[in-house]
């Protein structure tokens, strides 16, 4: 049994359900994750009841949960606004939040930070979750604490509550998928599980000062993947290509009549922005074996423990 530990702040989201649970499967038990989505934190608390969970608004400073802090080994920032659309979220929960983490490790002498940043920092798009990211991944790097910065791309797994897990959901729902244009926007799809061995990795390690672009390793158009989620989920709807035009107008529509839409037309807007983004050997560099992306998306969807667990927006 392995006691360091370690702290996730924003640990009851995609990343830090995938993540606890890896380290728990590896043998270590001390871990606490603060987090502020009542209903996920009951999921984790559920699944993994011997580790502590608290809620906690990290965009609030002098709470109980900086306490925790004390006698840490290392802290995995996760936390993160994705999508909303109104600015303030942002602002609180990518920035403010962060300020606070540090000010607590720097309180309490935590000596180790992996940092969750993301590669829309070195993205086209303009937008609210890209600029704030940009200006936290900044505020990180110059903390002052030992760190390592990593920058996934898009991201799927268990617990996948957004982006791939949403598609497959809406999927089963309706008998005509809509794809905006012909589909042909290239993603490069990262495993959550291959992700959290790389964070992993990185506690174990200590590597520092320095910043990885952690990328799928396979390029798969958006239409692909949505082919690789049907088969994967046996769904029986129709993939149907639309003009993005008319994409573009339902987005804005459905967002008159939801507070929270699971896919606005910023993010569609970001889905074709023709981003590339660097592929560097992390199998090598973090001694990580990667999943092919077909098997991922099978063990997404079809792991007889986690796939059927749906965390909230």
């Amino acid at each position: 049994m392995i006691k360091n530990k370690i702290i996730l702040p924003g640990g009851a989201g995609l990343v830090g359900q995938n993540l606890v649970a890896q380290l728990i499967n590896k043998g270590y038990s001390n871990l606490v994750v603060l987090d502020k989505h009542k209903a996920n934190i009951e999921v984790l608390r559920r699944l993994h009841p011997d580790i502590v969970v608290e809620y906690a608004d990290l965009a609030e400073p002098g709470g109980t949960w900086q306490r925790h802090f004390d006698g840490a080994d290392s802290v995995v920032m996760l936390q993160a606004q994705i999508g909303d659309l109104h600015l303030e979220p942002f602002i609180r929960n990518n920035i403010t939040s962060t300020k606070n983490v540090l000010a607590a490790m720097k309180t309490s002498a935590v000596p180790y930070l992996v940092h969750i940043s993301s590669s829309v920092v070195e993205s086209v798009a303009d937008d609210f979750y890209t600029n704030t990211k940009k200006e936290q991944e900044q505020i990180v790097l110059e903390s002052g604490i030992d760190c390592v910065v990593l920058r996934p791309t898009l991201m799927f797994g268990w617990f996948d509550r957004k982006h791939l897990g949403w598609l497959s959901r809406f999927m089963r729902k309706v008998p005509i998928f809509p794809i905006p244009g012909d589909g042909r926007f290239m993603r490069q799809p990262l495993y959550a599980g291959d992700f959290c061995a790389i964070i992993t990795s990185c506690l174990e390690s200590r590597i520092k000062d320095q910043i990885f672009n952690i990328t799928g390793l396979e390029k798969v158009d958006y239409i692909d993947i949505i082919r690789e989620i049907k088969k994967a989920t046996r769904a029986k709807s129709l993939i149907l290509t639309i003009p993005y035009s008319l994409f573009h107008i339902l987005l804005k529509t459905w967002a008159l009549f939801d507070k929270n839409p699971p896919f606005t037309a910023s993010q569609l807007e970001a889905l074709i922005a023709h981003d590339e983004f660097e592929i560097i050997d992390w199998p090598k560099i973090f001694s990580v074996h990667p999943t092919p992306f077909s098997q991922a998306i099978d063990q997404t969807f079809n792991d007889p423990t986690y796939s059927k667990i749906i965390l909230e927006f």
